[in-house]
């Protein structure tokens, strides 16, 4: 009996079914000119300088509160560019799907996937199918490529200063703890990633600052806000202090991280970005963020200091200190 409901093998095939795949589901769904000329790469309007990424989704589960692969495809390729300074306008979607998921699940991806890129203001123009044997994936990968026209230049770590301030635009911890949970089915918590663009919040706020006064932007995914903020200052004679009792963190998931023994610092986020920004023009950068949605929990979490080189020190509630290093290991296997 033919399985109607599943992809099969055959609609990796390169054929009939590969083709209707493609024509009455992916294409209709992206309302792109660009991706129904269906050919091997699309054709686009250029720049004299465009910012470029690329990135691969194994998130597990697929779907989780908050939000799924497909939505996670788009913020996270979307947030790379807009952590450059540049204006996300034109992605590329690839799936490696396993034989044997069900078409709903495919065709909630799919809608997920278009919504979120209607609601970044970007097209998805091109693409590629490919479907493997069951056992040989697990469920479906997303590979997402972005082109960005760059807006705001000199964005890097290099430029980071002592006097410096920190800025975290929201909660942190959300995504990796929603997704554990979801994974592991633990608790009955009302906890959801925040898996969102960053690029309309990031313009909002290089937008309100001169140029150069914004230091340097990261979304702090893997390895979360600790791992991030030890990447600013490798190899440099400066040192990031943090106050714990600044940093936001909901209350459902500092429990949820005390219950698994984990540290939000080190958890990952799909919808936050950390700015390192001049201490004059902190106070402006931290209320352009807080007018945006995506920016409305900003707070300032710490400084730049030259007192304790190349290292990332924590001040905690008790008033004692502590170094937060890189994640060792793997926290939480394919959180993304």
């Amino acid at each position: 009996m033919p399985h109607t409901n599943m992809i099969t093998l055959d609609y990796g095939s390169g054929g009939k079914k590969t083709s209707a795949l493609i024509e009455n589901l992916i294409v209709p769904a992206m309302n792109s000119e660009e991706l129904s000329q269906l050919g091997d790469g699309a054709v686009i309007k250029g720049a004299e300088e465009l910012a470029f990424s690329t990135d691969s989704f194994v998130v597990d589960p697929v779907f989780f509160p908050g939000g799924d692969i497909g939505k996670l495809s788009i913020c996270g390729t979307v947030n790379d560019l807009a952590m450059c300074g540049a204006e996300p306008k034109y992605l590329s979607l690839s799936f490696i799907i396993e034989e044997g998921l069900a078409k709903a699940d495919l065709e909630k991806i799919v809608r997920s996937i278009a919504e979120t890129a209607e609601k970044a203001k970007v097209k998805v123009v091109t693409g590629d199918t490919k479907v493997v044997e069951k056992g040989r994936g697990d469920k479906i990968y997303i590979n997402t490529s972005g082109i960005g026209f760059l807006k705001h230049r000199g964005l890097s770590p290099k430029n980071i200063r002592p006097g410096d301030i920190v800025i975290v635009s929201g909660t942190v911890g959300d995504h990796g703890t929603a997704v554990m949970l979801a994974r592991n089915r633990l608790l009955d918590a009302d906890i959801k990633s925040d898996c969102a663009p960053l690029n309309f919040l990031t313009e909002r706020l290089l937008s309100a600052i001169p140029e150069g006064e914004v230091r340097v932007l990261r979304d702090p995914t893997r390895g979360g806000v600790a791992t991030t903020l030890n990447e600013f200052i490798d190899g440099t004679e400066l040192g990031i202090e943090l106050q714990e009792s600044a940093v936001p963190v909901r209350p459902e998931v500092r429990s949820a991280c005390n219950m698994l023994g984990l540290d939000p610092l080190y958890c990952a986020n799909e919808g936050k970005l950390l700015c390192v920004v001049s201490g004059e023009y902190g106070k402006a950068a931290l209320e352009a963020m807080r007018a945006d949605e995506a920016g409305k929990d900003a707070a300032v979490i710490g400084d730049v200091t030259d007192s304790f080189p190349g290292k990332v020190i924590v001040r905690t509630k008790l008033g004692g200190t502590r170094i937060i290093q890189k994640l060792a290991g793997a926290q939480l296997p394919r959180i993304c």
